[in-house]
């Protein structure tokens, strides 16, 4: 995951600026900040990281969480929300949300989808690929790769439309009603206001 990620100015290319999000989100749901990354979240400039002015408050309201806690509080609350043995306190996989169970038909789906773009999941990672830090990177990776047969806007569209919108935003809605969410509630608020740019700008396409 590329946790060097963070958006740093609305006048960035916005097609860089949107690839450094998907990155910043990665990071962020796959597991605890690092010291390095708190750090930078902290130091980040409010103005909104992609264009479209839609986005700044929520973005100027995670930096503030970040601001207001430190990492080991950071860290603990990443652990009493998704952690844990046994089942987590909110879901980050695609399928629990589209399905009500894990390892479903949409992670097959997904897979399918998967090998067409000539992705796999690295071998160490643990989690399947419906996690949402898993999602984010394939997007990350349409919008800056290199392979311009595969990372282009077609694909981000029709990957983002099947893969992303279908249930990230009803997982913010879970992480934002946890009564143990503060960092990670202002970060499912981004995520939230992102995914819905992100609709906005795909529609327009259509």
């Amino acid at each position: 995951m590329n946790s060097n990620a963070i958006p740093v100015s609305s006048a960035l290319d916005e097609e860089t600026a949107r690839a450094e999000v998907y990155g910043l989100l990665a990071a962020l749901y796959y597991a605890p900040p690092s010291p390095e990354l708190m750090a930078q979240l902290r130091v980040a400039v409010t103005e909104a990281p992609a264009a479209g002015g839609f986005l700044e408050e929520p973005w100027r309201e995670f930096v503030a969480a970040a601001r207001a806690v430190d990492d080991g509080s950071v860290a603990s609350e990443y652990d009493a929300l998704f952690g844990g043995v046994g089942k987590p306190e909110v879901y980050l996989f695609g399928s629990h949300y589209l399905s009500g169970f894990l390892n479903e038909k949409p992670l097959a789906a997904l897979r399918s989808d998967l090998a067409e773009l000539g992705l796999a999941r690295d071998e160490a990672m643990p989690e399947t690929e419906d996690h949402v830090a898993y999602i984010s990177e394939v997007m990350r990776y349409l919008i800056a790769g290199d392979e311009v047969e595969v990372a282009n806007l077609t694909q981000q569209q029709k990957f983002f439309t099947t893969h992303v919108l279908p249930w990230v935003p009803q997982m913010c809605d879970a992480i934002a009603a946890h009564p143990k969410a503060r960092f990670y509630g202002a970060l499912a608020g981004f995520t939230r206001a992102f995914v819905s740019v992100e609709a906005q700008g795909f529609d327009m396409l259509a």
